[in-house]
């Protein structure tokens, strides 16, 4: 941060299609960086601004603009949980000025981008490469940080089921220790949705359909949603991000495949393994990518040609 003023023109970025790790880890930074006397501050992300249901009461959320309301020649860019330029979207001509670019991420897929990567693929999210980077610049963890960060680890770790390692769980612990309340980001985060986003989710899984040959023999499932069930339940495309995890747990599979329609014949993917196959390899062979057991990217053509483009590549990354 050296050679960046306080009084200087700071923008954080975080991906298209914002999660929790994303917003939680950008808008937690933003709130240490307003500790440290930073007092111009902007935070958004590429597309349509649409920050999703459960993250919409986020400490923080004041320093969120739409993407026309980016700073267009800060001193400083911060860029959080984005392995790859492309998932700036509109925003990466950002990067072509003279700003600072840090990049705080945690994909093994990075692409490598930024004056200074701060990228390590052991973390469990990038929150967790957030909160060491605040500790590097002497910010105290108060309550409001705590829970962006907090938000950001658990959604990524999908409520701690994806990770053993015990630095995670002392990193939750130091969170919690701030006042906050697990409970109630639990309730808020994951078991709260509309009566509409139930009805969605049992159509969109009754159509689920199992291939118990495919990787190796190890079995995939998958499903899709399109804009039309969005639009006959009165949902927002947010709701459709919870679907992986009932599909993830089918006894007969080990991967699960959700495809969600962005526009007519453009499709965001999503990618879980239980164990037997590497997803980001075969995200990144279509130009994704992400995490050995959970990747996306996106695809064209209809959601069964988009299988037909998965399956042989689950064969060829049998982990």
């Amino acid at each position: 941060m050296r050679g960046v003023d306080v009084d200087d023109e700071v923008q954080l970025i975080c991906h298209v299609n914002p999660d929790g790790d994303a917003l939680g880890s950008m808008l937690g930074f933003a709130l240490g960086l307003r500790r440290l006397g930073f007092t111009r501050l902007r935070a958004t992300f590429p597309g349509e601004f649409d920050v999703p249901e459960p993250y919409r009461e986020l400490p923080g959320s004041e320093f969120l603009v739409p993407e026309p309301g980016a700073y267009t020649d800060p001193a400083l860019i911060l860029i959080f949980d984005v392995a790859a330029e492309s998932r700036l979207g509109g925003l990466a001509d950002r990067l072509d000025g003279d700003a600072c670019v840090v990049v705080l991420d945690h994909h093994a897929s990075f692409t490598g981008f930024g004056t200074v990567s701060l990228v390590d693929p052991t973390a469990a999210a990038t929150s967790v490469v957030a909160d060491e980077l605040l500790s590097r610049l002497g910010v105290q963890l108060d309550a409001a940080i705590a829970e962006c960060l907090y938000v950001a680890l658990t959604t990524d770790t999908g409520s701690f089921k994806f990770v053993r390692s015990p630095s995670v769980h002392a990193l939750a612990a130091r969170l919690i220790a701030t006042g906050i309340s697990p409970a109630e980001i639990a309730r808020r985060t994951f078991d709260t949705r509309p009566f509409g986003a139930m009805k969605l989710a049992g159509e969109v899984l009754g159509r689920a359909l199992l291939d118990p040959a495919a990787a190796g023999g190890r079995g995939m499932v998958w499903t899709y949603a399109t804009g039309a069930d969005l639009e006959r339940h009165g949902q927002r495309p947010y709701v459709l991000d919870s679907l992986i995890d009932p599909v993830r747990g089918v006894a007969e599979a080990d991967v699960a495949v959700v495809i969600k329609e962005l526009t007519a014949g453009e499709w965001a993917v999503s990618l879980r393994s239980k164990g037997g196959v590497n997803v980001s390899a075969v995200a990144a062979h279509l130009g994704g990518g992400g995490h050995r057991l959970a990747a996306g990217f996106t695809a064209y053509g209809t959601p069964d040609e988009v299988v037909a483009q998965i399956r042989p590549l689950l064969d060829a990354n049998l982990a």
